[in-house]
């Protein structure tokens, strides 16, 4: 009696629960870049409150005038969610988002549920970068232009990192393929939203300088 065997090599049980996920360059380029933009305002961040903090008369080097003024935003409860300064939060995140763009250039395979672990991290700071940017317009009454570079990194960031992680299911129905279609062009509406919010929130300043 002949036994029927498969021409296909059976893949390993790792591969099969957690299979890698193949990323295009110019997205593994994107993550690295967004996570060093984002490393760096974090740290410069950082660099500043700390001054703050050991001489009370510094002058925070991003205060440019009484509306961009990062000394009046780092001085607010807000700055501070959790106790520490909030660029600390940005230093850990991003230093996870460089060493991931690192390894996506360096065409170093990463399974799907760590892209998947990733986009769910990036879409927790989206939501807290929103949180943010209300307290920004319309609590503080102050824009820190490190924060708003983090802001501006961010958003962009999920988008590619979300279409890494679920590039199969983007494809898989109508709607999926609708978003993926028109991700940047939201993401491009999502900026001229802020811009709009930030000008009319401040127009009784911008006015004076016209």
């Amino acid at each position: 009696m002949s036994v029927a065997v498969s021409a296909q090599p059976a893949r390993p049980a790792g591969d099969l629960a957690s299979p890698s996920v193949s990323v295009p360059l110019p997205s593994a380029w994107w993550v690295l870049i967004a996570g060093v933009i984002g490393f760096v305002a974090s740290v410069t961040l950082t660099i500043e409150k700390v001054k703050i903090l050991t001489n009370p008369s510094y002058v925070p080097s991003c205060n440019f005038n009484p509306v961009v003024s990062c000394g009046s935003v780092m001085a607010t409860a807000q700055a501070s969610v959790l106790g520490f300064p909030n660029p600390l939060i940005g230093i850990a995140a991003f230093t996870v988002v460089v060493v991931t763009g690192v390894l996506a250039v360096t065409k170093i395979p990463l399974p799907q549920w760590y892209w998947i672990g990733l986009a769910a991290g990036t879409l927790a700071g989206v939501v807290f970068v929103h949180w943010l940017i209300f307290q920004s317009l319309y609590r503080i009454g102050a824009l820190c232009p490190y924060c708003m570079v983090v802001w501006a990194v961010t958003v962009p960031l999920l988008v590619v990192v979300a279409s890494i992680a679920f590039r199969a299911a983007e494809t898989a129905s109508a709607a999926g393929r609708t978003l993926y279609r028109w991700r940047w062009s939201i993401t491009v509406l999502w900026f001229t939203a802020v811009i709009l919010l930030i000008l009319v929130r401040f127009w009784d300043y911008w006015s004076t300088l016209v």
